[in-house]
Parts: C-alpha cells; sequence; structure tokens
C-alpha cells in the first residue's frame, strides 16, 4: 500500500510524516527503510503477528509494509505546472490513497500560507488543483470517445457519462463525490482521475483540543463536513505528539500514551483508516521459519489468496488449512486446535477472513 501525504504549507504534514516513518522504525523492530529523502516505508503494527512471533519463535518475522511518500511542491497553479506541480501531480498518480494533512490550530508563531487557519478553504486549494488537472484528463477522453462514437454506437452510454461527470467537477466537486453506477465505475477505471482516488483526511489539531475538545473543534467540524459529502474519512490527529513519542521505546510510548488516554498511535489509528477505506484485510502464516502477514483485497478467495506467496500455489491450489488467530489464542498451540476441530480444510470457494492463519496445500 503506497500512501502519498499532500497538504499546504505549514499545516504539519513533514512533521507527521517524519514522526511516523520514524515510529514505524522504533517500534518492536519492525523493518523501516529510507528510500529517498520524502519516501519511508514502515511496517504495518500488528498484535496478532507480534503474539504469532511468541508462539513459534521464528526464524524471520515480516510484517505487512505501507509506503509514506512525502509529496511536496503544491501551489496555486500547479495543475498547470507552477512551482513543483507537474511532480507533484505525477506523484499523487502513482499513490493508492491520499492523506490530505489539514491545519485545524491556531498558532501565532507559525505563519499560514494565506495569512488566517481555515480548514475548508485550505482543502479547497488543492482540491481544485487536482479537478483542474482531471478536468484536463477528462476533456481527453471525451474527445476520444467522441470519435470512436462515429465508428460504434455503443459509446454513447460513456460518453454520456463522461460529460455528466465533466459537468459535476465543473461546479468544483471531486470525483470521488460523484455517485457511479457499477457499469459507470467500470468505465471509469480507463480514466484515473487524481481527484477520485480515496482520501483519509488528517486534521492536525493542537495537543489540548485532540485530547479534550475535538468535537468542539470548529475546523475539524469543517473537515469533517466536506469529507461526509463526498464519502471521504477524517482522522484527528497531533502531529506534536506523535513527534513526541516518535523516538520512544514501545514501553514509554505506551505510558505516554495511556498518561493522555489514548490506547493507540496516530500511526496505528492511520493504518486502520487506510485499511478500511482501501477494503484490504491480512491472513497470517505462521511456522518455526517464519512468521508473516500478507495483504489481500476483502472478498479474496483462497486460491488467489494463495497466489500472494507464489503463483504455484494457486496454480496448484488444492486446499487451505484454516484457523481463525482467536481460536488458536484461545487454545495455545496448533495441535490442540486441531484436536478440537477448529482447523478447518477449505476449498476454492472459500473466501479469506482478516485473521485467518492459513496453510495452503499445493501440487504442481
Amino acid at each position: 500500500m503506497k500512501l502519498g501525504m499532500v497538504g499546504l504549507p505549514n499545516v504539519g504534514k513533514s512533521t507527521l510524516f517524519n514522526a511516523i516513518t520514524n515510529a514505524g522504525a522504533e517500534s518492536a523492530n519492525y523493518p523501516f527503510c529510507t528510500i529517498e529523502p520524502n519516501v519511508g516505508v514502515v511496517a504495518v503494527p500488528d498484535k496478532r503477528l507480534d503474539k504469532l512471533a511468541e508462539m513459534y519463535q521464528p526464524d524471520k518475522f515480516t510484517p505487512a509494509v505501507i509506503e509514506f511518500v512525502d509529496i511536496a511542491g503544491l501551489v496555486k497553479g500547479a495543475s498547470k505546472g507552477e512551482g513543483l506541480g507537474n511532480k507533484f501531480l505525477a506523484n499523487i498518480r502513482e499513490v493508492d490513497a491520499i492523506v490530505h494533512v489539514v491545519r485545524c490550530f491556531e498558532d501565532d508563531e507559525i505563519i499560514h500560507v494565506d495569512g488566517s487557519i481555515g480548514a475548508a478553504r485550505d482543502i479547497e486549494t488543492i482540491n481544485l488543483e487536482l479537478i483542474f488537472a482531471d478536468l484536463d484528463v477528462l476533456s481527453r477522453r471525451i474527445d476520444r470517445v467522441s470519435k470512436m462514437l462515429k465508428a460504434d454506437k455503443k459509446y454513447q452510454a460513456e460518453l454520456d457519462f463522461l460529460k455528466e461527470l465533466q459537468a459535476f467537477m465543473e461546479e468544483g466537486n471531486s470525483a470521488r463525490g460523484f455517485q457511479y453506477t457499477d457499469e459507470q465505475r467500470e468505465m471509469i477505471t480507463q480514466t484515473p482521475l487524481l481527484s477520485n482516488k480515496p482520501v483519509i483526511y488528517a486534521a492536525n489539531m493542537s495537543e489540548d483540543d485532540f485530547i479534550n475538545h475535538i468535537e468542539t473543534n470548529e475546523q475539524y467540524q469543517a473537515v469533517c463536513r466536506i469529507a461526509e459529502a463526498e464519502g471521504a474519512q477524517v482522522l484527528p490527529i497531533c502531529a506534536k505528539i506523535e513527534e513526541e513519542i516518535s523516538d520512544m521505546s514501545q514501553e514509554d510510548k505506551m505510558m505516554f500514551l495511556s498518561e493522555l488516554n489514548l490506547t493507540e498511535s496516530g500511526l496505528d489509528r492511520l493504518v486502520t483508516a487506510s485499511y478500511a477505506l482501501l477494503g484490504l484485510i491480512s491472513y497470517l502464516t505462521a511456522g518455526k521459519p517464519e512468521v508473516r502477514a500478507w495483504t489481500i483485497t476483502k472478498g479474496t478467495k483462497a486460491p488467489q489468496a494463495a497466489g500472494k506467496i507464489h503463483s504455484d500455489f494457486e496454480r496448484g491450489f488444492i486446499c487451505a488449512e484454516v484457523v481463525s488467530f482467536d481460536d488458536l489464542m484461545a487454545c495455545g498451540t496448533m495441535t490442540a486446535a486441531k484436536e478440537k476441530g477448529l482447523v478447518r480444510q477449505e476449498g476454492k470457494n472459500y473466501v479469506m477472513q482478516d485473521g485467518d492463519i492459513v496453510l495452503f496445500r499445493f501440487n504442481v
């Protein structure tokens, strides 16, 4: 999963990026690497995987990972190449989802690029640049479909849909806010639009507001209203807190969060929100050689899930031996789970569930 972090200058985007990627490095010795200065890869925190590691003492421990990209360079006019606009747009095209950091706190010492904080205005500034870029793409697609329609009338429905979407976006609406039919959703996959990418609005708040006054923060409420209209998600967060805990040990981090009446870090909550947004789940494989998490789309069947490990597993799929994580923990060992009949043999039509612990049987 690749998440792009965007936001206007001085909203706390880079602070949050640095805190989250560094936190990923420190958490329980999870792997972390910097591909380039603005890209960080962090492990997905998963307590289930930690429990399996305690049980099996594996030679290798491999969590799922998320790649965060700190996307810089946005100014008004980015859609026309102003500033680092072309690089900005190219970077967004490569991500699966956008984390849009929005400043929701007052601080006289931190200058806002527009002179004052205004969450709705900030969101509109970035969204409009994406919409302008998308309208260029959409216009070219409409021209192509219009030409194809002259040779084949089957393109009429697509042309009508594209023109309807174009009119919707010309009113300043992001493509993700359009009410698509299933057929239209299939059509739009041929025209990947930046403003159609899933979004999590990270509402960056002061420490006091985040802990005590989330619901009364007017800027946060403005973000929530926009997200609801778009079908996007909102994640209240405090970049300052994330920065403070980023270099703490796991024990100190949990103690610090507990003192603030928090149970999870911002990274944990962002991962959970990202998985939900993109419809992702994890299944697990466990044994002495390796304990590992595998990320799949919700609704994936067993053979295709096996193919994530190796194409031979899918091609020669026989069955999947499955036990739920909770059942295994309750039994204490795989042997005990088998004795109680909790390890099931599932066939090709089995739909994988989050937290399934699986051994695939195959023959090629």
